[in-house]
């Protein structure tokens, strides 16, 4: 139980390269698509019969399962209500290398991103679009937080991320490579209804409550509007990530 709690602590999870996956959402989809990740599966009595569709496989690919009481999960868990079952995985993230080798068409750079709630969001909106990979800033919220990995609903284990990033140097490497980056940012003179979409890009995302640093903007190619038609003043930065990424997908794959 000690051990399982300790992932909370960032330095724990650092140490251990383990993450703690709660809910079915996410544990499925470890089940899914990382079953040789998964250290050890913890499921109640109940649940095991509920969530049975992804339970049995775990325990088919060899997956260490352990029934357990509600408190005893409880305890363990992050959440107040962990629906009867978590997991603990190996999780490392990708190399920006790596991603670049594969010639990704659309991808995501998120700067100082604070808010582990947008983080998640933001990763499950890219996975959803199609997008090939979510590049995160080393000044950015720790991705292996267990409210981030519950935000993303599985999508975590869906695509590469890449973290800890010097935004200056990523944006080099991306020039690079030949991806065209978008600065996503509400006074920008192109809109995004007007924006060339096609080739390979990426959307630079700044600050929930600043934007993207100044610097951070000018290096960019273009700098993108998302047009607010009502009276709301802005837009979410998880919202405003996911409404470009789908404009790009649309255009992608037209």
């Amino acid at each position: 139980m000690k051990s399982v709690r300790g992932l909370s602590r960032r330095s724990v999870r650092r140490r251990t390269g383990r993450v703690l996956v709660e809910g079915p959402q996410g544990v499925r989809e470890a089940v899914r698509f990382a079953p040789e990740h998964i250290v050890d599966l913890y499921v109640t009595t109940e649940a095991a019969h509920r969530y049975a569709e992804f339970v049995d496989p775990a325990r088919e690919a060899g997956v260490l399962v352990h029934e357990t009481s509600d408190e005893v999960l409880a305890a363990m868990c992050d959440a107040d209500t962990p629906q009867g079952t978590a997991a603990v995985v190996d999780w490392s993230p990708a190399g920006l290398g790596s991603v670049l080798d594969t010639g990704p068409r659309l991808l995501v750079l998120l700067t100082n991103v604070r808010d582990p709630g947008n983080l998640g969001t933001v990763i499950r909106g890219a996975d959803a679009a199609g997008a090939d990979a979510v590049l995160v800033s080393e000044a950015s919220v720790d991705v292996t937080s267990p409210k981030v990995v519950r935000s993303t609903a599985g999508s975590l284990f869906h695509l590469p991320v890449v973290t800890g990033l010097d935004i200056d140097e990523t944006l080099a490497a991306l020039a690079a490579a030949g991806i065209r980056r978008l600065a996503a940012d509400g006074a920008g003179e192109s809109s995004i209804d007007d924006s060339d979409l096609t080739g390979p890009h990426v959307w630079v995302m700044g600050n929930e409550a600043r934007g993207l640093e100044p610097q951070t903007r000018a290096a960019c190619d273009e700098v993108v509007r998302v047009p607010i038609h009502g009276h709301a003043e802005s837009l979410n930065l998880a919202m405003a990530t996911t409404i470009c990424l789908y404009a790009s997908a649309r255009q992608q794959r037209a």
